[in-house]
């Protein structure tokens, strides 16, 4: 439902736009209720939900609807109009954001992403955009390839054969998981490509799932697969046994998702993050660098259907990448604040929905 006729179906849309007209400060002085819905990352998910209870609480007449439906759901629908927030792992694409130029990017926090594996008996295991390229390609078939034994010589590795998962829905996780296999290895990025969608390959026991809970679940599931999830899985993983990739960066180094090791990716894109802060972290150059990392967006129109509604949108975006991204939020979820250049950007942008 658009969220126009939600609230005239409320029966508030005058009353809040004649509220909230004169407000200067923060959603603070907000006393009704003007509904906002914000739809798309299930990595975002478990974050929007501590930041809607604990911004609900301090602000009266905030009524902010969460749900889990993937990044390119949450873009589709921010584009559309028919919510007001689209929670994305991923960026508004070049053709996208040519098609709809009101549309904006905006950084909320840093995340980055997990390669998992269910290997029984292996704890610690190094693994490439080249190799999982070829896994997901179907070309590297049993755990013991040639390739994978190389790059771990001192674990004994199963003859058993791969069962590689990835999403079925358009999801950012999948944007940020290709765009990682594009940039480390030639045949991906010549042919598959990257996108919140790919055409995988048809292969024999490949599994699809929904979300990041849904490759949690199929992981956990089946011995001898291998998935990309989204970092605030991370508790989850560790207790449903899952193991975590060491991959391959630039620099030839294999590292874990840590907080140095995503702190030195987003430290080196940081200051070349354009006005629109459209920009990828992925494969940074930075010696110590994760090379999955990305920020997380706040996809919205900067032109919304009412001015309340515009004025509530700007204040809880507000709140998040200041109030939002104190430690008591982020490290629930392993991810990082906004550098203060950034906060700055995103303000900025912020400042533009009307």
């Amino acid at each position: 439902m658009n969220i126009l006729n939600k609230l005239r179906r409320t029966g508030v849309a005058a009353l809040a736009i004649a509220s909230l007209a004169g407000v200067t400060g923060t959603a603070k002085a907000q006393t009704v209720s003007v509904p906002l819905i914000e739809s798309g990352s299930s990595l975002l998910y478990p974050l929007f939900n501590d930041w809607v209870a604990a911004y609900s609480a301090d602000h009266p007449g905030a009524d902010i609807t969460t749900t889990s439906t993937g990044s390119g759901a949450g873009i589709a629908q921010a584009i559309k109009g028919l919510i007001n927030i689209g929670a994305s792992d991923a960026y508004v694409s070049d053709s996208l954001k040519a098609q709809n130029p009101s549309v904006l990017s905006i950084p909320l926090a840093i995340s980055s992403q997990a390669v998992n594996y269910n290997l029984p008996g292996v704890k610690n295991l190094n693994l490439s955009g080249p190799i999982l390229a070829g896994i997901y390609e179907g070309k590297i078939t049993k755990w013991n390839d040639p390739a994978i034994a190389a790059a771990n010589p001192s674990v004994t590795l199963p003859g058993h054969v791969i069962i590689p998962i990835h999403r079925l829905d358009g999801s950012g996780d999948t944007f940020i998981f290709t765009q990682y296999l594009a940039a480390s290895d030639a045949g991906w990025a010549s042919t598959l490509k990257y996108g919140t969608s790919v055409s995988w390959p048809a292969i024999s026991g490949e599994i699809g799932a929904k979300g990041n809970s849904g490759m949690l679940s199929a992981a956990a599931a089946n011995p001898y697969s291998v998935a990309y999830i989204g970092i605030s899985y991370a508790d989850k993983v560790a207790s449903s046994g899952l193991g975590t990739a060491a991959l391959l960066n630039k620099a030839g180094n294999y590292v874990l998702p840590t907080q140095d090791t995503i702190t030195a990716a987003a430290e080196s894109v940081a200051d070349s993050t354009p006005a629109d802060e459209r920009i990828s972290m992925i494969f940074t150059d930075a010696p110590n660098a994760y090379p999955i990392v990305n920020y997380e967006y706040a996809v919205v129109n900067s032109s919304q259907p009412a001015s309340a509604i515009a004025e509530a949108v700007r204040a809880f975006l507000s709140w998040a990448i200041t109030e939002g991204n104190a430690p008591s939020f982020m490290t629930k979820v392993h991810f990082l604040p906004l550098p203060a250049t950034v906060v700055a950007l995103s303000q900025a942008q912020i400042a533009k929905i009307q």
